[in-house]
């Protein structure tokens, strides 16, 4: 049997407004009509000779997991929640540990990102399906895409010899680099070289063997990580502390590069990584204009753009090869072929402190989410949704109150000693101190308009006293 293996500590600083470290890209439907973390589990749900995938992730993205399988009805084996990212090397070897107790020694793993487009399911299945058998025999496998285009942006696999259509699984000679732009066009005209998806499937075992010999200290640190981790009662799998001791490094550099057991499984399935709006501008249908838009957009005289509406209308007029993208807190502008330099961006908008260079107007919570509507001084209006059966911890605020107008289903409320159900267009106040909890006992999701007052409104003014989730 296969483990699905899905990377999901990613932040996407180059899909910024819509990617945010808080809440990255692989939890946005980008190109089809779900999340692509979810197009990833789904692509190896439901087939034969896989198991459910462990995810790894991080802390602060572990509740978007938990709402992204949730909402898609799909299977999770764990959820394994790293304190410090240490690249695909260690958890892979976590994986691979993980992977060995729940199938055995004959347990395969298939590593894949969590933010990567594939067009062709059946397609990408298949190229598994035929680097499955050398998995078996011990070989590395990594899956390859043959480049379209002289990409700088990705790095590139030499085979020892040209790709055909009886050469299931080719032997690698050598991982390359980022070229510059006359390098990548020479990969291109040539038959040996790979666009390196960032895909692998190996034995749980075999890897372990191999990582060992390049990098055991990694191999020590991400085994003590497994043996003392700790499961919580939301089911994740939260690795030791002593994680962050790991040497960090990728699969390619600590194992691909160095083995002699690497092999490359050509992959023709559509695949894109999406890194870029420009990217994304590629994997998108366009119009008879070469535009591509999503959501509420109006187009005069526009060619070659990508335009992407979350908020309210974005009209563009007489401009070409531009990347417009539009949210409820802020929009971009940018050349589409230059959109790679949003990066930077970002990292402007960290260095000043702004709050957009993290966060969503909407945060989602174990229970379920809250979008703020308007913030103002000494006053925050809020709306929130709490999943059927799901409740806030008991709390209370040094510093607000707040009052709760229910519009859709029914809350159980408690404030001190007393415990109210409300039904759709009843309120009720919180005061500033009181103890409470927010529940939700109905069968649908609760919604709820908050307006909170007071001279501090940070997140940071909850005082927890209970919590089903065990947050602090």
């Amino acid at each position: 049997m296969i483990i699905p293996v899905i990377l999901a500590g990613g932040t996407g600083s180059r899909l910024w407004p819509l990617s945010r470290s808080r809440h990255p890209k692989q939890f946005h439907a980008l190109v089809s009509s779900e999340p692509l973390l979810v197009d990833a589990a789904r692509r190896v749900s439901g087939s034969g000779g896989y198991l459910p995938p462990f995810v790894i992730t991080n802390e602060e993205n572990r509740f978007g997991v938990v709402a992204a399988f949730r909402n898609a009805k799909l299977p999770c084996q764990s959820i394994v929640l790293e304190p410090e990212g240490r690249s695909t090397a260690p958890a892979a070897a976590v994986a691979a540990f993980l992977a060995l107790e729940k199938a055995g020694p004959d347990a395969l793993i298939l590593v894949m990102p969590s933010d990567h487009h594939i067009e062709n399911s059946r397609a990408f299945l298949d190229a598994v399906e035929k680097g499955r058998t050398a998995a078996r025999d011990g070989r590395l496998v990594t899956f390859g895409v043959k480049p379209t285009k002289p990409e700088t942006g990705y790095g590139y696999v030499k085979t020892a010899s040209p790709a055909g259509e009886a050469a299931a699984v080719l032997k690698v000679d050598r991982f390359v680099e980022k070229p510059d732009r006359e390098t990548a066009q020479r990969f291109c005209a040539e038959n040996l070289y790979f666009w390196n998806a960032g895909i692998f499937l190996f034995g749980a075992r075999a890897y372990l063997d191999e990582l060992a010999r390049f990098e055991p200290a990694m191999v020590e640190a991400s085994l003590n990580a497994v043996r003392n981790a700790t499961a919580d009662p939301m089911d994740f799998l939260r690795l030791a502390d002593s994680f962050r001791d790991c040497p960090a490094d990728s699969i390619d550099y600590a194992v691909m590069e160095k083995t002699e057991k690497a092999a490359l499984v050509p992959l023709d399935a559509g695949w894109s990584d999406v890194g870029t709006w420009d990217a994304l501008y590629d994997a998108a249908e366009k119009d008879e204009h070469d535009n591509a838009t999503r959501g509420d957009v109006l187009l005069r005289n526009a060619s070659r753009c990508y335009v992407r509406a979350e908020s309210g209308l974005v009209a563009v007029s007489g401009v070409e090869d531009i990347v417009v993208v539009s949210t409820k807190d802020a929009t971009l502008v940018a050349k589409r072929t230059e959109s790679g330099s949003v990066k930077e961006v970002v990292q402007q908008l960290a260095a000043t402190r702004r709050n957009e260079a993290e966060q969503h107007t909407t945060v989602h919570r174990p229970w379920g989410s809250y979008e703020t509507l308007h913030l103002s001084e000494r006053y925050q209006v809020k709306q929130i949704v709490v999943e059927p059966g799901a409740a806030l911890s008991l709390q209370r605020h040094h510093h607000r109150a707040e009052h709760w107008i229910v519009v859709k289903g029914t809350a159980r409320v408690t404030i001190d000693d007393e415990t109210r159900l409300l039904s759709e267009n009843q309120s009720i106040y919180v005061p500033l101190g009181a103890t409470h909890r927010l529940e939700n006992p109905g069968l649908i999701p609760l919604t709820l308009i908050e307006v909170q007052s007071g001279p501090y409104l940070g997140e940071d003014d909850i005082v927890r006293l209970e919590d089903v989730y065990a947050r602090v």
